[in-house]
């Protein structure tokens, strides 16, 4: 991952090689795994937004990666409790 933007964004590369600029939400330790949730960088706050969960795992060189989630009850699993997260984080703020 790089940190070219700062502590909350980076830009990651996609198999394709293309680059893509995320903002970072949160973070979760569940199951013994790593999740991250994350939204696109560049976005109003007029744009529905999907949000993106993906999972840190260590490669064979010893470095972490960010993974997509192929499986899809895990990936409504880890939407739930980003979503109740987040839900919480923005109503505190208010």
């Amino acid at each position: 991952m790089s940190e070219e933007y700062g502590n909350n964004f980076v830009v990651l590369t996609d198999e394709n090689g293309k680059e893509i600029e995320l903002e970072h939400l949160d973070t979760v330790e569940y199951n013994g795994q790593t999740y991250m949730a994350f939204i696109p960088a560049e976005m109003s706050l007029d744009d529905a937004y999907e949000l993106m969960i993906m999972k840190v795992e260590l490669e064979d060189n010893g470095e972490e990666a960010l993974v997509t989630l192929d499986d899809e009850d895990e990936e409504a699993e880890m939407f739930q409790i980003f979503s109740e997260r987040l839900e919480e984080t923005f109503e505190d703020e208010e």
